[in-house]
């Protein structure tokens, strides 16, 4: 019987060095397939992020926005999107705490006017070199309307760990969330509707085909991927990624970089 598998994107699929599928997680994907099992992406991106070269792989579907949005062979089955109202406020709140963000649609990426800039600096002052963010920056849409009604979730850099905290209690009927690295040492912090997370997103999906939970399988290498591995069958952390998340999964894989995802496949018998 075929599996159904759930992908994480960044540090997962796609390398965090070079931001894109190693070819040997092409390799592995399309051989799965081949072999009957199905292939979705389970990501923080919204569908705007997920570009020709991670669809060019051949998937049977995605869940994005951390589970804000579902979509099953280019039907879209589920959606939750931010009110205008609530999005007005978490915009006004940043510029308030002078926090930079980026507004995640399926229709694009719409950044604060010091975004990039300040993304820029961090990372030249974490690794010490020049920037490697591919497409990200790039197909951005700059100096556009902030106030929007068709927001999957809103990402902003965290100035310190206090203002994730701040969040909480200024959201509190909305979902807030951190990313890009394990608290208190997140980069960013994020705002959704209440509710989502990518467990939620899987059942939703799951209940829509008709498979049970026992026949899934998780790959992740964040704390935000946790929840996609309680509630599957099975769960593999890739060797680079966080602490909880290698604490918190069933089998930890290689590195991206090193084949993880081909190693996990060959592991699970996938292949």
């Amino acid at each position: 019987m075929g599996k159904v598998l759930f992908i994480d994107v960044d540090g997962t699929l796609c390398s965090p060095v070079f931001n894109r599928p190693p070819e040997s997680a092409v390799k592995a994907i399309r051989k799965a397939r081949e072999n009957g099992h199905k292939v979705y992406i389970c990501t923080g991106r919204s569908k705007a992020e997920v570009y020709e070269d991670i669809w060019a792989i051949g998937l049977d579907g995605m869940i994005g926005g951390n589970g804000c949005y579902v979509e099953d062979h280019e039907k879209t089955i589920m959606h939750q999107k931010l009110s205008a109202e609530e999005c007005r406020h978490v915009v006004d709140w940043c510029h308030q705490r002078n926090m930079e963000f980026y507004l995640e649609c399926n229709s694009g990426l719409y950044p604060s006017k010091r975004y990039k800039e300040v993304s820029y600096e961090a990372y030249r002052k974490k690794y010490g070199k020049e920037p490697q963010y591919g497409a990200f920056f790039e197909r951005m849409i700059y100096n556009a309307d902030l106030y929007r009604d068709d927001v999957n979730k809103i990402s902003f850099r965290l100035n310190s760990w206090e203002d994730y905290l701040e969040a909480v209690k200024e959201f509190s009927s909305l979902y807030v969330g951190c990313w890009g690295g394990d608290a208190p040492n997140c980069s960013h912090g994020d705002v959704s509707p209440k509710g989502v997370n990518k467990a939620n997103a899987i059942n939703y999906l799951l209940n829509y085909l008709h498979e049970e939970k026992e026949n899934t399988i998780a790959f992740g290498d964040e704390a935000v991927d946790i929840p996609m591995f309680e509630c599957c069958g099975y769960s593999v952390a890739m060797g680079g990624g966080s602490e909880s998340a290698r604490k918190a999964a069933d089998y930890i894989t290689t590195a991206t970089d090193d084949d993880g995802l081909y190693n996990a496949f060959v592991h699970l018998g996938l292949l």
